[in-house]
């Protein structure tokens, strides 16, 4: 039997088109790895520390993304990432890489990567591209932390941000998140059993 799974992601948007996205990644079986919250503060584990490390390591890695706002909970994370336009020269190149009379070889972006004529200037990767690398190396430190039996949940959620509201409300949220964490809608089902 097949089952039909429901799209998490918005159709026909591309996903690594500049602007803000909220994400949210949970553990698999929405079980806490990371630390606690005591007096309404997240004290994070070695685990949780792993976690923090890898959402600066997305921001250091991949030069047109800004971590905005990020929070590692017991059992989830929650990032704001705002993918930029043009960088990775440090100058606009948009307009260059149709003009015949400009020789682009040799010229090469901050990683090393050629920027001529034959190549596009800038493979920008998408929001899942980029989670799907968070999770595979935060999961592979995790396990050789020790954590053997850790895992993340099959996919995750997103929200494209529109405007500078939906911004302060979620960023709000994310300050607010270790305040009520009894009342999170990712709360571990048998927390208190």
């Amino acid at each position: 039997m097949i089952h039909n799974r429901k799209r998490n992601r918005m159709a026909n948007y591309d996903y690594s088109t500049p602007g803000y996205y909220f994400v949210t990644i949970c553990t698999k079986g929405m079980l806490e790895y990371f630390g606690c919250i005591h007096n309404c503060k997240m004290e994070l584990n070695g685990a949780g520390r792993i976690v923090q490390d890898r959402i600066k390591w997305l921001e250091n890695h991949f030069e047109y993304i800004k971590i905005i706002k990020s929070i590692v909970m017991p059992n989830h994370v929650h990032i704001i990432i705002k993918i930029i336009d043009n960088v990775g020269t440090g100058r606009d190149l948009s307009g260059l890489k149709n003009r015949t009379d400009i020789d682009l070889s040799g010229l090469k972006n901050r990683t090393g990567h050629d920027l001529s004529l034959h190549k596009s200037i800038r493979k920008i990767k998408s929001i899942s591209e980029l989670i799907g690398s968070f999770k595979t190396t935060s999961s592979k430190l995790i396990h050789q932390y020790g954590k053997n039996d850790f895992y993340w949940q099959r996919s995750f959620y997103d929200h494209i941000i529109r405007n500078e509201e939906e911004l302060i409300r979620i960023s709000d949220y994310i300050d607010k998140n270790p305040l009520k964490w009894n009342q999170d809608e990712y709360l571990c089902p048998d927390f208190y059993a």
